[in-house]
């Protein structure tokens, strides 16, 4: 197979070579190597390939046997790899937990290959940190790729992998799907185990899963990741039949509630309102019934429950530093970062308790508010592809810890209060920009109702396909 030809094919698709005795795992992983060499230096999306990469195990039998596959540099971890948040205060860091994720990972058969830039700590949603530099959009190296799942998207969006392990505490997997032209879903709170040492990541508000190309492939992993282990904090209820199985049930008539007006401070970009209204038409070409909806939460609201935990955050980082003997400074972490640290210091411990109820309160507001639709149809972010080196980057030294805060929830503002409620949402790269860069939409889903989603994102992916849109950089055939 030529590398070309690889990049054509999902994950799936990639599994079935496999299976069928047309390529072996370990062509796969030296085609995602030839891939990463060639688009790697242009978008700085993969800081470690593994020197072992060709000897990395994964089950022959499983759903995605032979698939290469990136780590994301936080959350999930496998044991004794790098683990560095995108932070100079871990450089170096080995953790010694295996994840339940990764285990999955393997037992389905794919074969992590290395890890992906991010963030500081996952903090913002661009795409730089001190640490490892820039990570450029694959449609545009001068804009961000979004984050805090910058490289995974990046990765996949230039063809290195057909999937990638991502992560969403406020937007993390769905802002660099939008931005790069992928599918992003962040599951309901308590469908992925992120044991067996962080179940309940921020009360629940961060969920581990992948960025992928295609809708069979995030119905794949769905199957392959979700389910309750020891130890979780609540057990969610279980789907009825596979996600795979979903995708060939028929959908029904839903009621759909649509978001054409903004839900923050930053104001709708005119090509991303024409591509939601132009997908609420396509839905009601589907028969299903379109109401539009206003917004269902203030997004002070959101900046308040970010701000009240920066107390519990600075506590477990200041505990996590003086146990590797590391300090707290500018020369260890980013200006924001730190600023938030500080802040949280400062704070009363009884914030947290703050957290769970102003967390209780959007709940129900934001239930009540979505109640009486099935699905939700929502821009995913207000505007494309920021260009590098906004005022929305953790190294950013003019801002305040709580003018960050308020820029967050202004430019995220269809994405956080979802991490807050627990709901699933899924970014699909359905419209694109005059220039061609891509414009995600959310579809957001009752509580525990990613059955839904599947059915929707397949109904849309047929409609409206994607996959022979390509960006810039593109691994076999640059543009």
């Amino acid at each position: 197979m030529r590398l070309d030809e690889y990049v054509q094919h999902d994950a799936i698709g990639l599994a079935s070579l496999v299976k069928a005795g047309e390529i072996t795992p370990l062509e796969l992983t030296r085609l995602a190597r030839e891939a990463h060499d060639e688009v790697n230096p242009r978008v700085n999306a993969v800081i470690e390939f593994y020197e072992d990469a060709e000897s990395v195990a994964g089950a022959d039998d499983g759903v995605f046997a032979g698939v290469p596959f990136l780590r994301k540099d936080t959350g999930a971890s496998e044991a004794g790899r790098l683990q560095e948040k995108g932070s100079r205060l871990f450089k170096g860091c080995r953790p010694d937990t295996d994840s339940y994720y990764f285990r999955r990972a393997r037992e389905a058969g794919l074969r992590t290959l290395g890890r992906t830039t991010m963030p500081e700590f996952g903090t913002s949603g661009m795409s730089q940190s001190i640490l490892n530099g820039v990570t450029g959009n694959p449609w545009d190296l001068d804009r961000s790729a979004g984050g805090s799942s910058s490289g995974s998207a990046a990765a996949v969006a230039a063809g290195i992998t057909p999937i990638a392990h991502s992560s969403d505490g406020g937007g993390s997997i769905r802002i660099p799907a939008s931005w790069c032209g992928l599918v992003g879903l962040n599951p309901s709170r308590g469908r992925i185990s992120g044991g067996p040492n962080n179940q309940d990541a921020s009360f629940g508000r961060s969920r581990e899963f992948v960025v992928c190309r295609t809708v069979r492939d995030m119905a794949a992993a769905l199957d392959v990741f979700s389910g309750p282990r020891p130890g979780d904090p609540f057990i969610i209820t279980q789907p009825k039949r596979s996600y795979c199985e979903e995708l060939s049930q028929l959908t029904g008539a839903l009621r759909v509630g649509v978001a054409r007006t903004k839900w923050g401070a930053v104001d709708l970009e005119p090509e991303v309102l024409a591509a939601v209204d132009s997908t609420a038409t396509l839905l009601e070409e589907m028969g299903h019934r379109i109401t539009e909806i206003e917004p269902p939460y203030e997004s002070a609201e959101y900046s308040r429950i970010f701000l009240a935990g920066s107390a519990r955050s600075a506590h477990l980082l200041g505990e996590t530093a003086q146990a590797m003997g590391r300090t707290i400074s500018a020369d260890t972490v980013e200006p924001i970062n730190l600023k938030i640290y500080e802040y949280g210091r400062r704070a009363s411990p009884f914030l947290t308790g703050d957290v769970q109820e102003l967390m209780r309160k959007m709940w129900v507001r934001v239930a009540e508010a979505v109640e009486p639709y099935d699905i939700l149809l929502t821009p995913t972010m207000p505007t494309v592809a920021l260009l590098h080196g906004t005022i929305y980057c953790t190294t950013n030294p003019t801002l305040s810890a709580e003018e960050f805060m308020e820029a967050d929830a202004a430019l995220y503002q269809y994405l956080g209060v979802l991490n807050v409620t627990g709901h699933p949402a899924v970014s699909l790269p359905l419209g694109q920009s005059p220039n061609g860069m891509p414009i995600g939409l959310q579809i957001v889903a009752r509580f525990g109702d990613e059955a839904t989603l599947v059915r929707v994102a397949r109904d849309l992916e047929e409609a409206r396909p994607w996959r022979e849109r390509h960006p810039r950089v593109w691994a076999g055939q640059q543009h």
